[in-house]
């Protein structure tokens, strides 16, 4: 366990009355990150633990008892790749797929485009079934919910004997053609399905994804079922594990809009929880912002393994429904917009066919690890050039609890060096280099394609080695401030503890300004919304529920559709007007212009319901008079050269203190390396700003 002092979320307090904490866990690939945050006395511990490979409830569970206050625990939520490694290693479950006569090589015929254009090699990738275990059925609604075709029940008998002759289905999902407008046909057959396999799960595209696209929502829908025996399962097995060693604490789970839900309302919908880990650190940098007065991020995540980005304009996370567990399989539920790359600690330096150096995406991961941990790693890492250079503390590492091997670390680096012909603190600082590189193009990618402009964003960065190159990457990418929040190498577990209750719902509306239907517009938002809170309830969430409607609306003929809120809960000639108007508007702010009186077509309506759930307290630090001083020297590589550089334990810093570079800046499960020309000032709240040096 490696806990840090209660101090920076929170006075310290002497309560020893009847204690509640709320414990966020993060399970990462190379680490499980735990935060316990006292409702009473608001203290904050925070500490760390190995990840298992293949069984992260191990992880889990071995980190819950180094807590010795466990019994006390009142809620754990969970951030959990569970959902995600199920689809990256492909080990669902097998899955039966139902559609709609004349479709069932929608999921293998995929889009019409490439990844490589001029690549005659390339293959497209595999979907998430087997073609053999694809089915049709009678049936045809046309694009207006008319029923041309009535369901013939004897074709879906025969589809129901012959999954039960395949003998292995595990899941079935149902996909037929414009159920996102008239779904009784999906209903039907989910409901006679069920009556023949009640022990097999059963996703209907109309509960996971009611929207037009054909193959994207088959895709989505094939991946909840492809998801639900694995994570219902494994959830079941953690939370009855959990119960055992904590007791009756209420776990929950992060979806991956930033939202949490029951471990029964994640077994439900189970494709919600594809991007459950990332999300954690930008709940987390939002409401850190929301205490600070920051409006406006780019948070940097980089863990052991990989790197997420994300970008929060004024207070708000971006969400989008754009995202492909890989590329050409789309997963359409709406999620916290972050861009992963691999890019972590862990990330293996090898030298490429032509000779040339790279870094990563395969990673070293938890076991065997970097080859300074001591693990049987044999290939140098970001880690061991990080720790070559003196940016590491071999003697610190995870507060001092784990020795660092220097010299193996050197050793490999040294072996990677004379391949290059470059000396040892030449080619770690090579390796530094190129996985800085590869974080600056993520970073770039996510303003550009969002149209923003660097200059009004500051960067926010942490996981255990964020916070080592973040003085790297604000030179690297000439913007003004780096801020590193407290306690970084457990800030997303930190988010989790931070999370409100929310559900997204979302449907196609297809309409025209010319030709619209007022009441049923009205009727399909109501269903939303009444969806929205429905879920909620079930979950045991009641009072005040916030809710926000938005719609996507589009000129007549094009491809891209603008989301803008509706001010209003019914749609009449004076509200259509107004959303007209606005529409308008938002497009000639987007793209320069707009078209007033061009026919404008509404597409998807979206409800959002969130009930708001306490937060953590923050409180300020203390200040000081007294400049802060240095407990020890250390010699640090940077570009310039070695500098012998004054070290300071972040814990002993307070409000307002200023630090000139080069200087290290130690806690116990990260570091910030400050360069010669840069300057660190410690905000109310413990955060650390980083920017150029100020002439004076």
């Amino acid at each position: 366990m490696i806990p840090v002092a209660r101090a920076r979320f929170a006075p310290r307090r002497q309560e020893r009355n009847i204690m509640s904490y709320i414990l966020g866990i993060d399970v990462g690939g190379t680490f499980t990150d735990f935060v316990a945050y006292n409702e009473q006395s608001r203290e904050v511990t925070v500490w760390k633990d190995f990840s298992t490979p293949g069984d992260p409830s191990d992880g889990i569970l071995n980190g819950l008892k180094q807590f010795p206050r466990r019994n006390e625990i009142s809620g754990i939520r969970l951030g959990t790749t569970i959902a995600t490694n199920a689809i990256l290693e492909r080990n669902g479950a097998n899955v039966a797929f139902v559609t709609t006569q004349g479709f069932r090589d929608v999921p293998f015929i995929q889009r019409g485009n490439r990844r490589f254009h001029f690549n005659s090699r390339w293959v497209k990738p595999q979907p998430l079934l087997k073609r053999a275990n694809s089915f049709e059925v009678v049936e045809r609604v046309d694009c207006e919910g008319n029923v041309i075709v009535p369901l013939d029940m004897d074709s879906l008998r025969r589809v129901a004997d012959s999954i039960a002759e395949r003998g292995d289905i595990k899941a079935i999902s149902v996909c037929l053609l414009f159920s996102y407008i008239n779904p009784q046909h999906e209903i039907t057959a989910r409901d006679y399905l069920a009556s023949r396999f009640p022990d097999l799960p059963i996703s209907i595209s109309y509960d996971v994804l009611p929207k037009w696209k054909e193959y994207e929502r088959a895709s989505t829908t094939i991946a909840d079922a492809y998801l639900k025996p694995i994570v219902t399962d494994q959830l079941g097995e953690l939370e009855s594990r959990i119960a055992e060693a904590v007791g009756a604490a209420r776990v929950v789970v992060t979806k991956s809009n930033g939202g949490q839900t029951t471990v029964a309302g994640a077994c439900e919908a189970p494709v919600q929880m594809t991007l459950s880990g990332p999300t954690g650190g930008v709940v987390a940098a939002q409401f850190i912002g929301s205490v600070t007065g920051e409006k406006n991020f780019v948070t940097i995540d980089m863990g052991g393994t990989s790197t997420d980005c994300s970008l929060i304009v004024n207070g708000a996370a971006s969400l989008t429904t754009d995202f492909e567990v890989e590329w050409g399989i789309p997963i359409q539920v709406p999620m916290l917009d972050v861009r992963t790359i691999g890019a972590g600690g862990g990330s293996i330096a090898w030298i490429d066919k032509g000779g040339l150096l790279r870094v990563g995406p395969e990673s070293a991961r938890s076991r065997p690890g970097p080859i300074c941990y001591g693990r049987g790693g044999t290939e140098p890492t970001v880690t061991d050039a990080n720790l070559v250079l003196g940016r590491i503390n071999p003697d610190n590492f995870l507060g001092g609890t784990v020795a660092l091997d220097v010299d193996g670390a050197r050793a490999g680096v040294k072996r990677l060096a004379e391949r290059l012909s470059l000396s040892v603190d030449d080619a770690a600082l090579a390796i530094i280099k190129i996985v800085n590189n590869n974080m600056v193009g993520a970073i770039r990618s996510v303003l550009i394609e969002k149209g923003e402009s660097p200059d009004k964003f500051s960067l926010m960065f942490f996981g255990g080695a964020g916070p080592v190159h973040a003085c790297d990457l604000l030179k690297d990418l000439s913007m003004s401030r780096a801020i590193i929040p407290v306690h970084p190498g457990q800030f997303s577990a930190f988010g989790f503890t931070a999370t409100d209750a929310r559900v997204d719902r979302q449907r196609t509306v297809q309409m025209t300004s010319n030709r619209m239907d007022h009441s049923r517009a009205t009727q399909h938002l109501k269903e939303l919304e009444a969806d929205c809170l429905a879920q909620l309830h079930a979950q045991g969430f009641a009072g005040d529920i916030s809710v926000e409607r938005r719609v996507e609306l589009r000129y007549h003929g094009q491809n891209y559709e603008l989301s803008l809120p509706l001010r209003f809960t019914t749609f009449n000639d004076a509200t259509a007007k107004e959303l007209w108007a606005a529409f308008d508007k938002a497009h000639e702010e987007r793209f320069g212009f707009n078209i007033p009186g061009e026919f404008i077509e509404i597409v998807n309506f979206n409800v959002t319901a969130v009930k708001l759930l306490s937060k953590p307290q923050v409180p300020q630090l203390a200040r000081t008079s007294f400049a802060p001083k240095p407990t020890s020297m250390r010699s640090v590589s940077y570009d310039e050269g070695r500098h012998d550089t004054p070290v300071y334990r972040r814990e002993e810093l307070m409000a307002g203190d200023t630090i000139q570079g080069p200087a290290v800046i130690e806690e116990a499960v990260s570091v910030v390396v400050l360069h010669p020309d840069q300057e660190l000032l410690l905000d109310d709240y413990g955060n650390l700003h980083v920017s150029e040096r100020q002439t004076r």
